[in-house]
């Protein structure tokens, strides 16, 4: 009898995805419409027009900003408009939307920058536990990538996973 110790996990041929490496990692700056409004609730388009004229936008430089606001207030189409008409020229980024719907948006963009035609006929394992809060979408999004070519899909670490795909 032989004491070779054989690595079944590395001769099964599994391919481990890790989501990780499609998440995001800059910085997220919040710009608040309610911080122009008067009494932080009442858009009066002049003052408004003139806050923004005069507010500093150069902290917002190569930087990805959620533009959003937190007061339950009605905001006009045209004032998003004008918000972003401010932001464009600085920042790298800019999104109508609170800091986790950014990141959402974000890291599917991230992941879609997956070729899926790298796992054709691959049996893949998309990495189940980590250090970063990855939702459930951006498990249905690379499980919506990967099912037209992969051999097999499964959940969880290659010792121990969950099939989620065979193809027949």
């Amino acid at each position: 009898m032989s004491d070779l110790i054989v690595n079944k996990v590395a001769e099964s041929g599994l391919v481990t995805l890790d989501l990780s490496q499609w998440y995001p990692r800059e910085e997220i700056v919040r710009f608040d419409l309610k911080d122009f409004l008067f009494m932080g609730l009442i858009l009066k388009e002049k003052e408004f027009r003139e806050a923004l004229k005069l507010h500093d936008w150069s902290k917002y430089e190569g930087k990805y900003v959620a533009v959003y606001c937190s007061a339950d207030a009605i905001i006009p189409v045209w004032a998003w408009m004008l918000t972003a008409s401010y932001l464009q020229p600085v920042a790298k980024e800019i999104f109508a939307g609170d800091e986790k719907e950014f990141l959402k948006y974000l890291f599917l963009k991230n992941l879609l920058q997956l070729n899926p035609d790298e796992y054709t006929d691959k049996r893949i394992v998309i990495k189940g536990c980590g250090d970063l809060p990855i939702e459930a979408y951006a498990y249905m999004e690379v499980t919506k990538l990967l099912r037209p070519v992969a051999k097999s899909i499964m959940y969880g670490e290659p010792c121990s996973t969950v099939p989620v795909y065979k193809k027949k």
